[in-house]
């Protein structure tokens, strides 16, 4: 099992005629749903609002078979996201959060325990790094649980949502060594070290703990740091209707791909082959190409994926056994 944990919200995603859809959505969510479409054992440790689009987000989850045994009853009504799209597909986002679901995390609304099957724990930095009381509550389950499973995490940046840019960094400087693999947008790393390339932080961040940093570069393709060395692609060659949720459909393919190989364990991430690692990263630009080509949060099943893909993801994990 991969437990993804913080935000679930409603994507309100502009349509053609001025309207918007309310599409389920937040990054915690969305890999959660990934995983479970590409067939993965995925769990959601969330706070679910009982009302219409908490509902929303319910019935969606379990129709890509997420398991909800983690998440948490919310009083607060559902957070909201407004989407705003640029000419390309680029996305930019108004969070609604005071008051609302995401906004009233604590400490003693954690499970006492997640299940001994969870061999994973996936974090996304984009409310917890900036909103205080999730941060607070999800570094301490992220302290608790680093000991017995391996934790992955994406920064994922909202800096709009950060009333403290200084607390922000402070917190990601101590989440980067508590995960075993760290995926990070080439956005993220303009924000964070705007004079830096992109390969001097992977092997900077990577010798602070993690065994795999990777950084994605949207059209530049995809450079990863690990045990092994390093690894560039390109990147795949879509139609794009509009970028929301392409991140953490990477997360999720690349997290699928590793499940699948049985790399995805603190020590198997230490000493994972360069071969093994670019046949995950190839599965999840699979899944993001896809994802871009879709309105929204809308990770594609296992069954739309190349064939080709597939086999050698499973050939892999073959080898290795």
């Amino acid at each position: 099992m991969i437990v993804s944990c913080g935000e679930a919200l409603i994507d309100l995603v502009p349509r053609q005629d001025g309207a918007y859809l309310p599409r389920p959505g937040g990054s915690p969510a969305n890999v959660a749903v990934g995983l479970g479409r590409l067939g993965a054992e995925a769990a959601l440790l969330a706070r679910l609002a009982d009302d219409g689009f908490g509902g929303l987000l319910r019935a969606h989850l379990t129709r890509s078979h997420v398991d909800l045994g983690l998440a948490v009853p919310a009083e607060e009504p559902t957070t909201l996201a407004v989407v705003t799209l640029d000419a390309r597909g680029g996305a930019e986002y108004a969070f609604y959060v005071e008051g609302s679901a995401d906004g009233a995390w604590r400490p003693d609304r954690l499970p006492a325990a997640l299940p001994e099957r969870a061999r994973c724990l996936h974090v996304s930095g984009s409310f917890a790094l900036a909103v205080p009381g999730m941060g607070d509550t999800l570094e301490l389950l992220l302290q608790r649980e680093r000991p017995m499973r391996a934790v992955t995490f994406d920064p994922n940046l909202r800096p709009r949502l950060a009333r403290d840019p200084a607390r922000l960094r402070e917190r990601l400087e101590r989440w980067i060594a508590l995960a075993d693999l760290i995926k990070v947008s080439s956005d993220d790393v303009a924000w964070l070290a705007p004079d830096e390339p992109v390969e001097a932080l992977a092997a900077r961040w990577r010798s602070r703990g993690p065994s795999i940093v990777v950084v994605t570069r949207g059209a530049d393709g995809v450079h990863a740091a690990g045990p092994a060395g390093t690894v560039d692609l390109p990147a795949e060659r879509v139609r794009v209707t509009d970028t929301v949720g392409a991140g953490d459909a990477f997360m999720s393919g690349l997290l699928a791909a590793l499940d699948t190989t049985e790399s995805l364990s603190r020590r198997r991430l230490a000493t994972i082959s360069a071969d093994t690692l670019t046949v995950a990263l190839t599965y999840a630009q699979r899944v993001a190409a896809i994802t871009c080509t879709r309105v929204g949060a809308d990770p594609p099943w296992r069954s739309e994926l190349d064939p080709l893909i597939t086999e050698q993801s499973a050939t892999t994990c073959h080898s290795r056994r």
